[in-house]
């Protein structure tokens, strides 16, 4: 039993190292991006003949308390009137409909040319609606944001103009957080997200490997859209289904770190619960389609299949992780009672490598928002321990998005509830769309919890402290993550 533990312990780090080497790469891609210069052709907007016809798409589902923010925001976008309609797919079904069309009638009445697209049944979820407005969309781009997003007004002015390139056929900009700082929750989403706008997305298009189109904050090249297939709703990440299948058929992204367009992070934990399971089981979902089409492919390199495999199953690294934390405990007891195994404890040491390329990577991206310096440095390690704490901490919820994604289960369309919030001043209680429910996987954290206390106590019985930060790290992160959700309303 001893020797089986010790073989899954060290495939699973094995892997998790893999999975470093792949944003090792992604991080050198990232300051190759920085030195280099890529010039490309654009339209001039400032020339009539040249202003292309542009859509935007606005999906709602029971956006009660951001609709309003949403439509006014929308107004101000600066864009030739008679080359921009708006769309907005309502497949609410609470009183924000009609809230949504007296809006949108006012905005009609003074000049916008926008329309209330609402359907019958949520048939396809997001991506439903998507392909329902596309079959009449005026444009020849699709401009698409959530409900909690709020672009500047300029936001088409940058972004259009790359689509002189044919070959393009997404232009995706970087998220901005608008309550970055509400809580610890939303600082610990943001440090995630930061990464993945900033140095995953720049060293995947840079390294021309598949980036995916996120969801909202881009535009789309319609006939890429029709391609590729049009949107399907089989997968809960329709973005990250059509983007891969977009590449496939050898469309080109155009990633924009430096346009920043701003969104709201959830602030109740319940709501950051559902935003996870969709994303992560949807990676898997979009895996088990797409892959082995991928990996088939001869016009796609090696080194970009190695990217994909990483990319897709991003979201699966939670169960490694999960694992790992889970064997560490019988790993340490194992040390302290076989000597003959101490050889081997000295060799998986070397897999702490991971650790170290994780960290310089996030400091990276730590720096860019925040700039560098001793104090942001200091700031940046309490960051980084906490964030990885907490991500360990949603290991078995993810874990369990991962498994039905790859079995095939399928599952509702769970939207994110949105809470119109920009402060501490501002207050999440009340909101009507906010689960009460007690996951059982709650149960489960909080039984971890104990089971890393244990851990930390068996360093001090056993005077082996190799792993106390480890332990100390998942007890905090099941104990945060768990307890959050038990006590909680929302």
């Amino acid at each position: 039993m001893d020797l089986i533990i010790i073989i899954i312990y060290t495939l699973a780090l094995l892997l998790i190292f893999f999975y470093s080497l792949a944003q090792l790469n992604l991080y050198f891609n990232y300051l190759k991006a920085k030195k280099s210069k890529q010039d490309c052709e654009t339209f001039n907007l400032n020339n009539p003949h040249e202003v292309p016809y542009v859509t935007i798409q606005l999906p709602l589902y029971n956006e009660k308390y951001v609709v309003e923010r949403l439509l006014n925001n929308i107004a101000t976008i600066e864009y030739p009137k008679d080359r921009l309609e708006i769309q907005v797919l309502d497949d609410s079904t609470d009183e924000s409909v009609l809230q949504t069309k007296d809006q949108i009638e006012e905005l009609r009445a003074n000049g916008l040319d926008i329309i209330h697209i609402t359907r019958v049944n949520r048939k396809g979820f997001k991506a439903g609606a998507l392909k329902e407005g596309l079959k009449i969309a005026k444009g020849e781009f699709i401009a698409i944001f959530d409900a909690d997003f709020l672009p500047k007004p300029n936001w088409l002015l940058k972004t259009i103009p790359y689509f002189k390139d044919e070959q393009i056929g997404v232009v995706q900009t970087r998220w901005g957080h608008i309550n970055r700082n509400y809580s610890m929750l939303t600082k610990v989403q943001a440090f995630a997200l930061d990464f993945h706008f900033i140095l995953e997305q720049v060293g995947r298009n840079f390294g021309n490997h598949f980036i995916n189109f996120n969801g909202t904050a881009g535009v789309w090249r319609k006939s890429c859209i029709l391609d590729a297939g049009d949107w399907q709703g089989d997968t809960l990440t329709e973005d990250l289904d059509l983007s891969y299948r977009a590449q496939l058929k050898d469309w080109k992204f155009k990633y924009l770190e430096d346009v920043e367009t701003p969104a709201e992070l959830p602030v109740v934990i319940s709501a950051a619960r559902s935003q996870q399971f969709r994303w992560n089981k949807g990676a898997a979902e979009n895996f088990q389609k797409l892959y082995w089409r991928l990996f088939t492919d001869k016009t796609v390199s090696a080194k970009t299949k190695f990217h994909s495999f990483f990319h897709l199953l991003n979201s699966s690294m939670f169960l490694l992780v999960l694992l790992v934390a889970i064997l560490s405990v019988p790993v340490l007891f194992i040390k302290n009672n076989n000597p003959d195994f101490s050889w081997y404890f000295n060799v998986i040491a070397f897999f702490g490598l991971s650790t170290l390329i994780f960290f310089i990577s996030y400091w990276l991206t730590y720096k860019k928002i925040h700039g560098g310096g001793f104090k942001n440095f200091i700031s940046f390690i309490a960051m980084f321990f906490t964030f990885f704490s907490v991500a360990m901490g949603f290991s078995v919820h993810n874990s369990v998005a991962v498994i039905e994604g790859h079995l095939g289960k399928k599952s509702e369309f769970v939207r994110t509830p949105k809470f119109n919030i920009n402060s501490i001043k501002d207050s999440w209680k009340g909101n009507k769309y906010l689960s009460q429910n007690v996951s059982g996987n709650t149960i489960i954290e909080l039984v971890l919890m104990l089971y890393f206390g244990y851990a930390i106590y068996s360093a001090f019985t056993t005077g082996d402290f190799g792993l106390i930060i480890f332990h100390l790290m998942l007890f905090a992160g099941f104990g945060f993550v768990g307890l959050k959700s038990l006590f909680a309303k929302g």
